[in-house]
């Protein structure tokens, strides 16, 4: 079975004039930095012919305090035609460095910006890799449109303030406009559509909190296939599957999965998050991303075994997202492991649910053995998309709470993760950083889990553990570089021993060299003398 994190979004080098230098977040511009969004309402008409968007987007913002200037990102690729700033025409600069500038003095409170746009918009590469749109064709020839923007963020299509800390407040309304025929699928509910001189609009609308990234749409002459799913509070929510008519056969057994994979994610991190609008999925034309109730998903129905259960490792990973970067939303991309790794965590768990224990700790090992260790996962607070983004987030990102499952103890870690994950303090509107999962956790530990988090989030260096024989049977055995007691299994001649290591070395009895960390808790290296 392949690691769920090889198919992760690495950053490819910039193929095109369009691609180069797109990325999101990075430190934030001063006259951003006092903007709050409550509300993106985004217009576009679709012509997937002539592969060109053309409409407005409304954006509703607070300044916190007085500025001259509003400053939204946009890709230079369209042209402006119109700038409203509290229902008045304004002039505005839109040049070749994907910012839109409205000079304008205004006092601290509401704002209300109207942008109208258009243009043909970039596209995607190797979605969703590197993102954009993608314009293609489904078996019978027709339309099938997707939009991914992870890294470049919701300027390729829509001006916005485009910073992971800043999700619009009151959530955010979509019309969509295609020929006739086509479906246009979004995020949150389906409020109307209307059909006006062979075109139709889909009003799509959610009223929580989401990311930019998450505020896309996909268009496809889809059918939709439904199901109940009640929740582990007892509410009813509608599952969704947007499909490709000639894959109806398909969709109620992949709904199926999505409800196993919902009842196992339930246990560990709470109720479904989006419980008031839908459980999503819909098929495109790439791999698949974490679009807030609506999953992109393309991998083409293709199952493994896991038990006796059929495994769709692109369904659970990207529905997991669903509690890890939606509800959960790291406040810069310096943090981007939190929805990353601890998604990857869960997938180990739908490992361990279906599979069994040993399963699980066959799939953290190759987890481990995969960690490449060239960049700490925690850098700097104000690195980009661009920079943040390597592969050990994923894995080695993983693994951490696989480590801090096993020092802090199911009894204590497993509580603490689902009360992290129904925390008001740390959901929806609220957005998370390290610090805030260490603090936590250490809390729930009742001892500080620093040193742990430094040592494996914050440098690239493993847990060296120094083993010197002194006699014929006599071990001692050190932790080198960790100023922290940590559990250990420990297999002797005599059988396996949960014993604390730190600094201080101790004297193990062995007739043969003890085993250590025989089922690989930790990312170390262990240097016998």
């Amino acid at each position: 079975m392949k690691l769920i994190f090889l198919f992760t979004f690495a950053i490819l080098p910039s193929l095109t004039a369009y691609s180069q230098n797109l990325k999101s977040g990075g430190k934030l511009k001063p006259e951003q930095a006092i903007m709050d969004i409550r509300h993106y309402s985004i217009h576009l008409d679709v012509d997937p012919e002539q592969k060109y968007i053309s409409g407005f987007t409304e954006i509703d913002l607070i300044l916190t305090a007085s500025t001259k200037l509003l400053l939204f990102d946009l890709w230079h690729g369209y042209k402006v035609s119109q700038v409203w700033v509290n229902g008045k025409t304004k002039p505005f600069q839109f040049e070749n460095d994907d910012l839109v500038r409205i000079p304008q003095a205004l006092a601290a409170g509401k704002v209300k910006v109207k942008i109208a746009y258009e243009g043909k918009p970039g596209i995607a590469e190797r979605a969703p890799w590197t993102g954009g749109f993608q314009f293609e064709k489904d078996a019978k020839g027709n339309p099938w449109i997707a939009v991914t923007c992870q890294s470049e963020g919701g300027k390729i299509f829509f001006p916005c303030k485009d910073h992971p800390s800043d999700e619009p407040n009151e959530g955010a309304d979509l019309f969509i406009t295609v020929p006739k025929g086509l479906t246009a699928a979004g995020p949150g509910l389906l409020i109307s559509q209307a059909t006006k001189k062979g075109k139709t609009t889909f009003h799509w609308k959610t009223n929580y909190t989401i990311s930019n990234y998450c505020l896309v749409f996909n268009i496809g002459k889809y059918k939709i296939v439904s199901r109940d799913y009640t929740t582990i509070d007892g509410n009813k929510v509608k599952m969704d599957f947007y499909i490709l008519e000639e894959d109806e056969t398909k969709a109620m057994h992949e709904l199926d999965l999505m409800a196993d994979a919902c009842r196992i994610l339930e246990k560990y991190f709470g109720e479904y998050p989006w419980v008031k609008e839908k459980i999503g999925l819909c098929e495109t034309p790439h791999l698949g991303m974490e679009h807030q109730t609506l999953i992109a998903y393309g991998n083409k129905f293709r199952y493994t075994k896991l038990g006796e259960h059929d495994y769709d490792w692109l369904l659970v990973h990207e529905f997991g997202h669903e509690w890890w970067a939606n509800k959960i939303t790291n406040r810069n991309w310096a943090d981007m492991w939190i929805q990353e790794g601890i998604c990857s965590f869960a997938d180990a768990l739908h490992v361990q649910e279906d599979g069994g224990e040993q399963e699980y700790i066959k799939w953290m090992k190759r987890v481990g053995r995969n960690a490449k260790n060239k960049l700490p996962i925690v850098q700097a607070d104000t690195v980009d998309s661009d920079q943040a983004y390597h592969s050990d987030i994923y894995g080695k990102g993983a693994f951490f709470m696989h480590t801090l499952r096993y020092v802090m103890g199911d009894e204590l870690f497993f509580p603490a993760l689902k009360k992290f994950a129904t925390d008001p303090k740390y959901i929806y509107d609220n957005t998370v950083t390290t610090n805030d999962v260490e603090s936590f956790f250490s809390t729930a530990n009742g001892k500080s889990l620093k040193p742990l988090f430094d040592l494996f989030l914050r440098t690239t260096n493993k847990l060296e553990i120094f083993v010197h024989q002194t006699d014929a049977n006599k071990y001692e055995i050190q932790i080198l570089n960790l100023d922290y007691n940590l559990p250990f299994e420990i297999v002797t001649s005599a059988g396996p021993q949960k014993i604390t290591l730190s600094k201080k070395a101790i004297t193990v009895i062995s007739d043969t060299l003890p085993i250590i960390d025989k089922d690989t808790y930790y990312l170390k290296r262990t240097i016998i003398e």
